[in-house]
């Protein structure tokens, strides 16, 4: 039943209150003004389809909801990848209030109220009210501490959806009373499965639809009527697919005969175009049976691919997960990968200037004292890309990329900066040393300042000086260039390497190992 304000719907031990701008639709409800996404959601658990680690029968999540102990849950994953289908049908298997609102359009003040009305509802009826708040993620670290004592109290299931990494973006406190439940991108075989499941849909829709016309209109009867009584009595399930303009043998060379433009080769670039998002996957099937049974196929494949931008988020995980297979990919000496994942992020759009900075780092972290030009060219790599800019500084960075994942690799000064920095932060107070201190005055001299100090350059032969705090004389933090002790041998992942980068070759580093390695578990 729909009211002016709310849409309620009763069921056996359920009352769920939806918002009217997340109102549920049912499978029958395809009004053209709600986008197809909307209109073919799932309106049962055994038609979700994809996040088998979550709904399948044995999993922590279904076995939650039928033992009554659901708790607060944070739903991440990446767009259209199902987390606001899966909270609604969870809502339909719990025996609480259900109500569903959205951070991009309501307050602090809006989330309060329903905290309050939810308090009220456990003391009057002992029921628990479930609140899906999508877009969690939007509310600030000081709005969402409101949350804290209704979630703690169990007056509320709190159910967040965010396409955000919770550990930056919600608070340690309010992640400690969830459950974090972690979405996946869909998989090729999903999406194919949803947009199958959604042209079978639509395909009995238009069933309907020409049965009800032919049913309605007295001009579609003959003036002798000569139409079966079973025609008339029939279900809409038995009702017979409107005539394909195809031939039989035509039709068997497309998926789908009710819309034949959409061939083998468009269905394969949905599915490619949306990136495993159900929702993006959804909005091209819509475009493309739109489109006219006469286009051709190259062309409806190159308007598709026209009307789907770019999923780089620069704000967003997906940003820092690139540069990190970038920095990853340099530091193994692994250049093909080093390439694809610079044209990966250039592509989509990055800030050379965000890849050269990290590349100089790269040249000190993970080149460092194997090639004294690394980090020089790094430097000049950057500068390039602040005079010139995209698109001609792509050449540069390649180059930069190129270079230093070929590079020879040392990590020594980096290590000894991180060994001398945990030591110095034992014991910050130590004091210099008076030998090496400075003494520009007459009183510091006095008081025993840079006294007995041996100024290198005068000295035809090494003179020693006190450089180290006395409680800390004799401290390496500089191992030498053949110094290996402390790293790891794992035969393993050696073995590994050498069958797949070495062509099943022994590694000849083998024989020249030190035995001060320490050998792997």
């Amino acid at each position: 039943m729909q009211q002016s304000h709310i849409v309620r719907k009763r069921g056996n031990d359920a009352n769920i209150e939806y918002a009217p701008a997340k109102r549920s639709k049912t499978s029958y409800d395809l009004s053209p003004i709600t986008p197809l996404a909307e209109r073919l959601r799932p309106s049962t658990l055994s038609e979700f389809v994809g996040q088998s680690h979550l709904t399948r029968p044995d999993s922590l999540l279904m076995n939650a909801i039928r033992n009554d102990s659901l708790g607060s849950l944070i739903f991440w994953g990446p767009p259209g990848c199902g987390k606001t289908t899966l909270a609604r049908l969870i809502a339909q298997e719990t025996k609480s209030i259900f109500k569903e609102l959205s951070a991009t359009v309501v307050g602090i003040n809006d989330v309060r109220l329903v905290f309050e009305e939810a308090k009220n509802a456990f003391r009057l009826t002992g029921r628990k009210t479930t609140l899906f708040l999508d877009e969690v993620h939007r509310f600030n670290k000081s709005q969402q501490d409101v949350f804290l004592p209704f979630v703690e109290q169990g007056h509320i299931q709190l159910i967040g959806a965010t396409t955000e990494n919770p550990s930056f973006k919600l608070t340690g406190a309010l992640l400690s009373r969830c459950r974090v439940f972690t979405l996946d991108r869909l998989a090729d075989d999903a999406i194919e499965e949803i947009i199958r499941n959604a042209i079978h849909r639509l395909t009995s829709k238009i069933d309907i639809d020409d049965e009800s016309t032919l049913l309605s209109s007295p001009a579609s009867f003959p003036e002798t009527s000569d139409i079966s009584d079973s025609r008339l009595t029939s279900s809409p399930s038995e009702i017979s697919t409107p005539k394909s303009p195809l031939s039989a043998s035509q039709q068997k060379d497309v998926p789908f005969p009710t819309f034949p433009h959409i061939s083998y080769k468009v269905l394969r670039s949905i599915i490619s175009l949306s990136t495993g998002d159900a929702r993006c996957a959804l909005s091209l099937l819509d475009l493309a049976k739109s489109a006219p049974l006469d286009v051709s196929e190259s062309q409806l494949v190159e308007e598709l691919r026209r009307s789907v931008s770019s999923s780089y988020d620069r704000s967003g995980d997906g940003r820092y997960d690139m540069i990190s297979a970038l920095h990853k990919s340099v530091r193994g000496s692994n250049v093909d990968a080093a390439m694809y994942w610079l044209a990966r992020m250039l592509g989509a759009g990055e800030d050379p200037l965000y890849i050269a900075r990290r590349m100089v780092v790269c040249a000190s972290e993970d080149v460092g004292l194997a090639d004294a030009q690394a980090l020089p060219l790094a430097i000049a790599g950057l500068q390039a890309c602040q005079m010139i800019g995209m698109p001609e500084c792509r050449i540069n960075l390649a180059h930069v990329v190129a270079y230093l994942a070929e590079a020879p690799k040392s990590t020594r000064s980096y290590e000894a900066y991180n060994r001398a920095l945990a030591v110095a932060q034992t014991d910050m107070t130590l004091p210099v040393p008076l030998r090496i201190r400075n003494a520009p005055t007459h009183l510091m001299r006095d008081l025993g300042y840079a006294e007995g100090y041996r100024y290198n350059p005068d000295y035809t032969h090494p003179v020693y000086n006190e450089y180290m705090p006395s409680q800390l004389e004799g401290h390496l933090f500089m191992r030498k260039p053949d110094d290996l002790s402390g790293k790891l041998w794992d035969e393993s992942a050696l073995c590994e390497w050498e069958t797949k980068v070495n062509g099943g070759q022994r590694w000849e580093g083998r024989k020249h190992t030190s035995s001060d390695v320490t050998v792997a578990p």
